[in-house]
């Protein structure tokens, strides 16, 4: 028996070190100082104001650190677990109206009320999560769209929340010049966080756990993996993070209306920029988020805002997929040519 157990120690050991090696290794090929270095450039950027009008600037940033909050939330659940959901938008509208109503009602601001926002929409995914997470691929799919829809035909006959019109949200005291300041923090910091959460939970036994139920769901219950409390807990963190996002982004544009937050394209933007970017992967949403807001951006300046700059969107992506069908990070990392500079998983 002793003999027995210091084999079983050795191997133990044996293994430990193995996996201390792989570490190390893997360390060596991730750049995190990278991102780092991004973060401080985009705390830094509100300094242009002081030598001239950078307003569009500080706004492409904000509105590009909030889809890079939801494109990374969405993934937790439609990236490390594989439940694609369309209708992640109904969260992005729960987060708005909680936070901008008390706003409204209260005077306090979103930005303090986000976290709370963030908890709310945690709950009500992790209650939608049992009903909706009992059905699987295309099913899955549908129940999201109809849950946006049911969403929408509330708020637009709610009438305590100012139905199909909406709120309007006072706008702060500060000057056009610096207006801007408080939301664009907010959303660089809460992006931040975001991308680091998720980091955290792809490296962590409950994200070994998504990830493994995205493989093959049954084999992983199989193997003692509480499937359905994890995926729910996957809804209710990826629901979080979009509600958050949705409190600071209705105060920011100093009014909520279901039309602004229940469109389909939100939730088609999240889902979208994943998939060029590479679902289940840390810089995939981020990379995605830029990508696809600056084609827009592109588009719109140079054709018009007509459908034909989204036709243009749509044929770059369409393109970049057939040399990327993995996403962009996804396809280069298989191909061992992923810059370290990408490689922050």
């Amino acid at each position: 028996m002793t003999i027995a157990f210091d084999n079983t120690s050795a191997v133990l050991e044996a293994r430990k070190a193995h996996n201390l090696k792989l570490a190390a290794a893997a360390d060596k090929t991730r750049a995190t100082w990278f991102p780092l270095t991004i973060l401080a450039v985009l705390l830094a950027l509100p300094a242009l104001q002081f030598v001239g009008n950078y307003n569009y600037l500080l706004h492409l940033v904000l509105f590009t650190a909030c889809y890079v909050t939801m494109a990374s939330g969405w993934n937790v659940l439609g990236g490390f677990t594989g439940y694609i959901s369309l209708g992640h938008n109904v969260f992005f509208a729960i987060g708005g109206y909680f936070a901008g109503v008390i706003f409204a009602r209260l005077g306090i601001s979103t930005i303090l009320l986000a976290p709370l926002a963030g908890l709310v929409c945690a709950v009500a995914g992790f209650l939608l999560g049992q009903i909706m997470l009992k059905t699987r691929g295309p099913s899955f799919i549908i129940s999201s769209l109809a849950l946006v829809m049911i969403v929408r035909i509330l708020l637009d006959h709610w009438t305590f929340v100012g139905g199909a019109n909406g709120l309007a949200l006072q706008a702060n005291d500060l000057t056009v010049q610096w207006a801007k300041l408080p939301y664009y923090y907010a959303f660089v910091i809460l992006a931040a966080f975001t991308v680091w959460a998720c980091y955290k939970i792809k490296h962590s036994k409950f994200g070994l756990g998504l990830r493994a139920i995205s493989k093959d769901e049954i084999k992983a219950e199989s193997a003692g993996i509480n499937t359905r409390l994890y995926k729910q807990l996957a809804f209710a963190i990826s629901a979080a993070f979009v509600g958050m996002a949705g409190a600071i982004w209705g105060e920011y544009l100093t009014y909520i209306r279901p039309n602004i937050f229940t469109i389909i394209l939100v939730s088609v933007y999240m889902v979208l920029m994943c998939i060029l970017g590479g679902k289940a992967t840390i810089a995939g949403p981020v990379i995605g988020a830029i990508l696809i807001i600056a084609f827009n951006e592109l588009f719109v300046a140079t054709l018009g805002a007509s459908e034909i700059n989204i036709l243009a969107t749509g044929g770059i992506m369409a393109i970049v997929l057939i040399f990327f069908p993995l996403g962009i990070v996804g396809t280069l990392a298989r191909n061992h040519r992923l810059p370290r500079v990408l490689n922050w998983d």
